[in-house]
């Protein structure tokens, strides 16, 4: 019996080695390549072992084996020792280490070795082309192989140019993919196929489906992949009609059915809206796989059905079907939409047992599930875990502190990025910019900043400008915000509406509703935040007509529900213009229950304008709703004591205390060279007390002078008048206001931000301190902006 005939599986070649057979090289060719197939790495350095004891390891024929088993078996450094030691290569034996630099993530050592054949003057094949053109990553590369290819004749080659067509297509150059696609003498479907994915991809629809019927013309049958192509090509044009005329296509010429195509239709359907026929498909379908799965995920997810995405992901796990990463971060999308955080950290744990959790994207989304659901502490240890980070992790851990309202530690860590070298693109930057508005009296930072924004060379990017816009309107100066939407005019309806939102802020009704008014002269369609935003704008105006005329506008012309935030600014809008029974006749009339931020709207109405029956009814729905709400108890309590009902007052801070409820202590922050100070009432820790309080003495003498009186009803504690007057003196905002005061130069601008509702004795003492000083001062609190200036505010007294 001969060698090669006894080698039937690797145990054969123990038998080789009992009986001091020396193989043939083709029978070690048959052990290394079954070695290669079972990925048996060990059996496969014996064999290497037994090659170089029989004198076999200088042959060529048994050296390519030898790397292709390596390479396989995931061992490229043995490959490579073996590549190094061979005294002759051929073409084979460098493709086969190209090839396997190239299956390994290792483009630039793959680049280098291809540099290495030519200079050691081998001639390329149609492998080691389309091995080295897999790798390249730019247009400069490719363009060198490109040239390659022409000099030796390989354009002519259907493969290599279908590689060089596909490769052009990835990397974006649709134009260049087409000049190559025209040039080949000769197409396959795998060429026709590749240039209309580019043209997709490119979203360029029209193009993709011209393509398709050409190829229809020419004879050649479109595989899963060419409809799944056509398919995404309608997606993008929002062509339900051609899709279905598609589908129709698919069911008629008896084209394998299988999950591409299934889950390419959903996908189209639902980027086309027509979600009922997605749903239709879906569960007509014998086969429901992850992939079918995940499109119907995701298309939930891509039309703003989170919820309806969550229940189809608990589904899909019920029916025992696997998950894989995309469909877990849809799920995980869902579950920060409606901050549904329990149902997060299910699909967490669903994760980390199928053994995904790993997974760099699944982590990223993790990330920002966990900020938007409001558990940092959760996203900070996803992020801590995290091994290979890349700038995706690190901007949306920046983003999740400042959505979270902890600016320094955005900051913080942005700060850590630039001195890591971490890579810094235009979300980077709009969300350290959004810490800067988070903190809303960081606007030296924000500043600073812009600066590196503008060097970087990303004030463009929409999502830089509109974070800016933002950041510039909630750290008070709405010039700077208006300067950087003037700068460069774009039809971007999330810029138009931070500008909006802005200018709401403000209290600029009527510039907001001017640039609502011009937004849609553009062409601009107003969405559903962009009538939170004008509508925001009406009710910090008193513009209740104008309000109204909005909301049933969004309704009538643009086809918008309403949202709760919508129903909200319109309680809101009544309320403050106190037509208090008009704003619990609109709140019955909702479609929908009114929900706990309703119910607050209202009851602080009722406390600006006193109506103490309406607002105990208020409190007790909130209540009712949400009893652990410390705003509700608040609110009440002060409705009593302004009404002297000291013993009406006194049994609801009980109720607060026997249920463990805290108030929110009030307090202020100003930012002075890049410091941020904070004071509370009556504050007395800061290093510079004593001149603090001197300067606010010395303010109350000349406000008294000018005609201030402290208006005592604002003091919600049953004292005495001086001791009223005494606990007004000391609010944290004027606190923060001297300190401004003797801590920057003559005629600064002083910013202000209040956790709280400033107190209207606060309000016209800072009328007062604007006159006497001479400088303007920006208060921002959690309702709007004030800006006082000259002995007036731009509020108008309505807030």
């Amino acid at each position: 019996m001969t060698a090669t005939a006894l080698v039937m599986d690797l145990p054969s070649f123990d038998i080789l080695q009992q009986r001091s057979i020396h193989p043939e090289s083709k029978t070690y060719a048959l052990l290394l390549q079954e070695c290669a197939r079972s990925k048996d790495l060990s059996q496969g350095k014996g064999i290497h072992a037994h090659i170089t004891h029989t004198g076999f390891q200088s042959d060529t024929f048994i050296g390519n084996n030898l790397i292709s088993m390596y390479v396989k078996c995931g061992s490229l450094k043995d490959a490579r020792q073996v590549f190094d030691e061979m005294p002759e290569r051929n073409v084979i034996t460098w493709n086969a280490m190209i090839a396997g630099y190239s299956g390994s993530g290792q483009d630039g050592a793959a680049v280098k070795l291809f540099c290495n054949l030519q200079q050691a003057g081998v001639r390329s094949n149609q492998s080691t082309l389309v091995s080295v053109l897999k790798v390249c990553k730019t247009v400069e590369d490719m363009e060198q192989v490109h040239a390659l290819i022409i000099k030796t004749g390989f354009l002519l080659d259907v493969n290599v140019a279908s590689c060089l067509v596909d490769v052009y297509v990835k990397c974006g150059e649709v134009i260049e993919a087409r000049r190559v696609f025209d040039q080949m003498p000769e197409r396959d479907v795998v060429s026709w196929t590749s240039m209309m994915a580019g043209y997709a991809q490119s979203e360029l629809g029209e193009e993709a489906l011209e393509l398709l019927c050409q190829m229809k013309r020419g004879g050649i049958r479109p595989n899963h992949f060419t409809l799944a192509s056509a398919l995404t090509a309608c997606a993008g044009q929002a062509a339900v009609e051609k899709g279905k005329a598609l589908h129709a296509h698919v069911i008629k010429s008896g084209v394998d059915f299988d999950a591409f195509v299934g889950s390419a239709l959903i996908n189209m359907y639902m980027k086309c809206k027509s979600i009922e026929d997605a749903y239709k498909l879906f569960y007509k379908s014998s086969e429901q796989s992850v992939v079918s799965w995940s499109a119907m995920v995701a298309g939930y997810m891509q039309n703003g059905y989170a919820e309806e995405a969550l229940i189809a992901f608990f589904r899909m796990q019920g029916t025992g079907s696997e998950s894989n990463q995309f469909v877990l971060s849809s799920a995980l999308s869902a579950c920060a939409d409606i901050t549904a955080v329990k149902e997060g950290k299910q699909v967490h744990a669903h994760a980390i047992k199928i053994g995904f959790e790993s997974a760099l994207c699944l982590r990223n989304t993790l990330v920002t599930m966990y900020a938007k659901c409001k558990n940092i502490d959760d996203a900070l240890q996803v992020f801590n875990e995290m091994n290979n980070r890349d700038s995706v992790s690190w901007t949306a851990m920046v983003s999740a502190y400042a959505q979270n309202e902890h600016g320094e530690s955005a900051l913080k860590l942005f700060c850590k990025m630039q001195r890591e070298n971490i890579t810094l693109d235009q979300s980077t930057f709009a969300s350290a910019v959004g810490a800067c508005a988070s903190l809303g009296a960081a606007i030296e930072r924000g500043k600073q900043l812009h600066a590196s924004i503008i060097k970087t060379g990303f004030e463009s990017a929409f999502c830089v400008r509109s974070s800016l816009v933002t950041m510039y309107a909630k750290c008070g100066s709405i010039e700077d915000a208006k300067e950087v939407f003037d700068r460069k005019p774009a039809l971007d309806v999330v810029l138009w509406n931070a500008m909006i939102a802005g200018y709401a802020q403000h209290g600029y009704g009527e510039q907001a509703l001017q640039l609502f008014a011009q937004m849609q002269c553009v062409g601009l369609k107003p969405n559903c935040i962009t009538f939170v935003s004008v509508l925001s704008a009406c009710r910090h105006a008193g513009l209740m007509d104008e309000g109204y005329h909005l909301f049933n506008s969004m309704i009538s012309c643009y086809q918008i529900t309403p949202t709760m935030e919508h129903y909200n600014c319109m309680v809101d809008i009544i309320g403050r213009a106190g037509h208090l029974n008009e704003a619990m006749e609109f709140i019955n009339k909702m479609p929908v229950e009114a929900d706990a931020m309703i119910w607050r709207t209202l009851l602080g109405a009722c406390r600006v304008h006193g109506n103490l029956e309406l607002g105990k009814y208020a409190a007790q729905r909130i209540l009712e709703l949400e009893p652990e709400d410390s705003a509700a108890y608040v609110l009440l309590s002060n409705i009593y004591s302004a009404a002297g009902k000291w013993d009406d007052r006194d049994d609801v801070r009980k109720l607060m205390d026997g249920r463990n409820i805290k108030k929110e202590a009030g307090h202020s922050v100003i930012e002075v060279k890049s410091q941020v100070h904070k004071f509370i009432a009556s504050d007395k820790s800061h290093s510079q007390t004593a001149e603090i309080y001197s300067k606010l003495e010395e303010l109350n003498a000349q406000m008294k002078n000018a005609g201030y009186v402290p208006d005592t009803n604002f003091v919600l504690h049953d004292v005495d008048e001086e001791q009223k007057e005494y606990r007004l003196c000391y609010h944290s905002e004027r606190l923060a206001i001297a300190y401004g005061l003797i801590s920057t130069p003559p005629g600064t601008c002083i910013r202000i931000v209040k956790n709280l509702r400033i107190c209207g004795d606060c309000h016209t003492a800072t009328k007062f301190i604007s006159k006497i000083v001479q400088r303007e001062i920006v208060v921002r609190d959690t309702n709007r902006f004030h800006l006082f200036k000259d002995g007036l505010c731009s509020c108008g007294d309505y807030w």
